[in-house]
This record gives C-alpha cells, sequence and structure tokens, in this order.
C-alpha cells in the first residue's frame, strides 16, 4: 500500500471552504450578512428564532431546539469522526443514527455554505442541558457544581463547533454579539457574548477568520460600516485574517468577503461613501 501522499496539485483542485466568525454588537447586521449569500447554495441555521431582519430572504432554514438536535445536526453536516470510540457524540456510530432520521446526507451537496446564528444563543442552550447533567452536580453531596457545568459547557461547545470547523469544502459561518468590557488596568476591552469562558478563548484558534462588524468614523465626521479583518488594528477590535488576502476594512458584504478570503473572487473596493448603520440583525 503506497503512503497516500496529496500532491500540491490535487490540494488545490479540492473544494475549499472558509470557517469565518462574524463579530459584532447588537443591531450592527451581522444577521442581515445572509442576505449576501446565495439563496440556493446557503443552509441557515437559526439558533435564536430571530429571522425578521431576513424574513425575505428565500433560502433554506434548519431551527435546532436543544443541545442533543444542534449535536445530531453537526455529525450530520460535517459527517463522523472515524478516530472516535461508537458511543461517542460525532463518531461513525452517531453518523450512522443520525442518517437514519435524517435520511441520505447527499441532500446536503447542493449546500455551500453553513450560516450559523448564533454562537450567543447557542451557548445558552448548551449551558441549560449542561446544568442538568451528572458532571454538573457534586459527587460528595448531590448539589449543583457551577464548576462541573462550565466545565462541560466549554468541552461540548469546543468539540462541536471544531467538528463543524471540519465540513470538507463547505464555507462555515459563525456568528456572535460582541460586548464592550473593562479590564483590571481599567482598558476597554471586546469579548465575545459566550457562556463561559474557555469557547471564547479557543474560538480564534478553530476557525480562519475572525472578523468584527463595526461602525467606522471617517475623517471627515460621517460613519459606515465595515469588517475589520487584522489582528493589528486601531480599533481593538477581536480580528484574524489567516488567508493573508483580507485588507484592514472590508466592505460589509460577506459573499465578497467570503470569495476574498478563498482567493476565488475579484477584491472589492473599499467603500467611499458612508453606509447605513441602522440594519438590524
Amino acid at each position: 500500500m503506497a503512503l497516500p501522499i496529496i500532491t500540491a496539485d490535487q490540494r488545490r483542485a479540492q473544494r475549499r471552504g472558509v470557517k469565518i466568525v462574524i463579530l459584532g454588537v447588537s443591531g450592527i447586521g451581522k444577521t442581515t450578512q445572509l442576505k449576501f449569500l446565495d439563496t440556493h447554495s446557503t443552509l441557515f441555521i437559526d439558533l435564536e428564532a430571530g429571522d425578521l431582519s431576513v424574513s425575505d430572504w428565500d433560502g433554506d432554514c434548519l431551527r435546532p431546539r436543544t443541545w442533543p438536535e444542534f449535536r445530531d445536526l453537526v455529525v450530520y453536516l460535517a459527517g463522523p469522526n472515524p478516530a472516535l470510540p461508537e458511543q461517542s457524540p460525532f463518531s461513525q456510530a452517531h453518523f450512522d443514527h443520525v442518517c437514519s432520521v435524517y435520511g441520505d446526507p447527499a441532500s446536503l451537496d447542493k449546500y455551500q455554505t453553513y450560516f450559523c446564528d448564533s454562537i450567543t444563543a447557542l451557548s445558552r442552550l448548551c449551558f441549560n442541558w449542561a446544568k442538568s447533567q451528572p458532571a454538573a452536580f457534586s459527587d460528595r453531596t448531590g448539589k449543583p457544581d457551577s464548576r462541573g457545568a462550565y466545565g462541560l459547557l466549554g468541552q461540548e461547545m469546543i468539540t462541536a463547533l471544531t467538528h463543524l470547523q471540519h465540513a470538507r469544502g463547505k464555507n462555515v459561518v459563525f456568528v456572535a454579539i460582541l460586548d464592550s468590557k473593562t479590564d483590571d488596568f481599567g482598558r476597554k476591552v471586546f469579548v465575545p457574548q459566550i457562556e463561559g469562558s474557555a469557547t471564547a478563548l479557543q474560538l480564534p484558534g478553530i476557525v480562519d477568520e475572525v472578523v468584527t462588524l463595526a461602525e467606522i468614523k471617517a475623517e471627515d465626521g460621517s460613519s459606515y460600516r465595515a469588517f475589520v479583518t487584522q489582528t493589528i488594528n486601531p480599533y481593538s477590535y477581536p480580528a484574524k485574517d489567516r488567508s493573508g488576502r483580507l485588507d484592514l476594512l472590508e466592505p460589509p458584504d460577506l459573499g465578497a468577503l467570503i470569495a476574498k478570503c478563498a482567493g476565488t473572487g475579484t477584491p472589492a473596493q473599499h467603500p467611499q461613501t458612508p453606509t447605513p448603520t441602522d440594519s438590524k440583525e
């Protein structure tokens, strides 16, 4: 049996997907970025039941209501991890069971992008589930143990998001609310609004791109929305560009951003006129 080496030409010929996190304050227009994606090849995973701002978007949607439902959806979308024992979530056995319920996963072939809105709501869903699990109770007293619940929350969230990130050939977009806080030195810092700290800390390492959708003040006093994409930026927003193709500020067009990251589109010009900032999520 020959060593299964993948050549550079073979690797470049493979269908690639961009994994991205969009952060932003409430009301900045994160959910409406869905409108910049092709309706026929995008699957909207609506975890907030807050699709009023995209009610005129004609694409397909799924609405998992519990954490086990979301885990089932993740293994169905991304396939199994053959390294996991059969009793583990995301294993081959888990995948086979979910396929027996949802049907042939070939039905997902038409989708190029999974848009998951939002990790903020997902973390609450997971935490509610975690608080009812044995790990959330003290072995000695049987009373609730918040440390155990938060530990399980971080483990479950990171495992699920990492597994969905491995959906080869698919773009995966995670959305999260961005909070502003003050650290111990009185400095203003921005952090994703996610239950617990483990997921927020490890999320940038899971995805290719972290961008903050923000209102940018122009020199003439006007303002416009833009994606802040680079780690070193004058606004102190969370950001990361693994592709190396993005400018510091990119137009608020998710479809164009994904194409530029993947090297499949013509770089868009930064908007010269203010973009309305009153678009709601």
